[in-house]
């Protein structure tokens, strides 16, 4: 049977075509920069390093890792942004719950929450990360940039920190901790150290928040009884921005102008530190009692005690409290306020010698302020706290360098 060469052409040809759909598949659309860095955290095994490129990535919604020996790397701290601006969904940009894990040469921009959380990990290494709002100081902005929170062996070494509603660096309800070489600034609180135990804060500058550097212990938190923190060779000055933070918060109460606040918080020692321009105080100590909340956590201890000040230096500072008890304590005296300001409220049994001591300059001014009796007699006389207490150990960890 002879064929026309037509109908052999038709032939081959739909062959071909037959052929063709059956040995391709339909091509897949490209994954998007932020969908392809979700799938790495979702299938990142212990070992792997995911990588950020140069660049501003505009992520939308929140990230998160749950792989343990895992390390994000980007190209510089200024260089791989991940930038939250038009984030629609998630409490943080980036929430981390795995141990061995390092984060490093990168920052994360306007997030809607807190920035970088680190939640119940072990091993943590936090370097050369910067976390910011970049429209400035505002309640809207998140409540922390970089948060560890009940975590142990935690490191954060050349960080920045800018803009955070609450605190710019957080390191709450943990144990071995270190935070160094770094730098906060337009926080509410600088750098933040909250129901913590052995930490060591050095080396960092803290500028232009409302307060500079916190130690904090709270009640009604799973993790109780902050102690041994060591505040050393930071430069704290002109923590002056107005308190930005959400109405209810309890660093609301922060006095804009503070350096270094020290709240219900045991065996602190501070030394070699530069305080400088702090217009409320370049040291504040209080009690839990400061803020009149009611306390309803029968294990909580509201006083601080034990806390050691020696060998720091302070330049200025007290001119414009922002507190009422201060401000009418300035008014009265016509002069700044002094340098170390306690408010002079003790456990039951305790002597003023238990809550402070320091070996300072001999020009260092002091006040108590008597707030347990309404601030009715300040008192100026440093005597009793002229006193010496044992050294804290210096915090050490073994972690692999980056």
């Amino acid at each position: 049977m002879k064929y026309s060469t037509l109908r052999i052409i038709s032939i081959v040809s739909a062959a071909l075509f037959l052929a063709s759909c059956g040995s391709e598949e339909p091509a897949m659309p490209e994954l998007s920069f932020e969908e392809a860095l979700q799938e790495q955290l979702i299938q990142a095994k212990s070992g792997d390093v995911i990588t950020i490129p140069a660049g501003m990535h505009e992520i939308t919604r929140s990230l998160s890792l749950s792989v343990s020996g895992v390390t994000i790397a980007g190209a510089g701290i200024d260089e791989s942004i991940l930038s939250f601006k038009n984030q629609v969904q998630g409490a943080e940009g980036l929430l981390i719950n795995a141990n061995d894990f390092v984060i490093r040469d990168l920052a994360i921009e306007d997030t809607i929450g807190d920035a970088l959380k680190i939640n119940q990990s072990t091993n943590v290494q936090i370097l050369r990360v910067r976390t910011e709002w970049t429209n400035g100081p505002l309640s809207t902005n998140g409540a922390y940039g970089i948060y560890p929170v009940q975590s142990n062996n935690v490191l954060i070494d050349e960080a920045v920190a800018i803009g955070a509603s609450d605190a710019g660096i957080y390191v709450g309800q943990s144990s071995q901790i270190i935070v160094r070489n770094s730098r906060a600034e337009y926080n509410v609180a600088g750098i933040e150290v909250e129901n913590s135990t052995f930490a060591d804060v050095h080396d960092n500058v803290a500028t232009n928040n409302t307060g500079g550097i916190l130690v904090f212990d709270l009640p009604n938190l799973p993790v109780q009884g902050g102690r041994n923190t060591r505040v050393y060779n930071n430069q704290i000055f002109a923590n002056n921005t107005r308190n930005f933070a959400p109405e209810g918060n309890i660093v609301a109460s922060v006095p804009a102008g503070t350096g270094l606040m020290i709240m219900a918080n045991d065996n602190i020692e501070v030394f070699e530190n530069n305080f400088e321009d702090n217009n409320s105080a370049n040291v504040l100590i209080v009690s839990y009692l400061i803020n009149e909340i009611p306390i309803t956590d029968p294990n909580y201890d509201p006083f601080p005690e034990a806390i050691y000040l020696h060998n720091n230096q302070y330049t200025g500072g007290g001119e414009s409290p922002d507190s009422e008890p201060l401000a009418l304590l300035q008014a009265a005296t016509g002069q700044p306020l002094p340098d170390i300001i306690w408010d002079g409220m003790l456990a039951e049994g305790k002597a003023a010698a238990d809550a402070l001591c320091f070996s300072e300059a001999a020009d260092t001014s002091f006040v108590s302020l008597d707030a347990i009796n309404g601030f009715a007699q300040p008192s100026f006389d440093s005597a009793v706290h002229d006193c010496v207490l044992p050294r804290l150990t210096e915090i050490s960890m073994s972690l692999s360098s980056q």
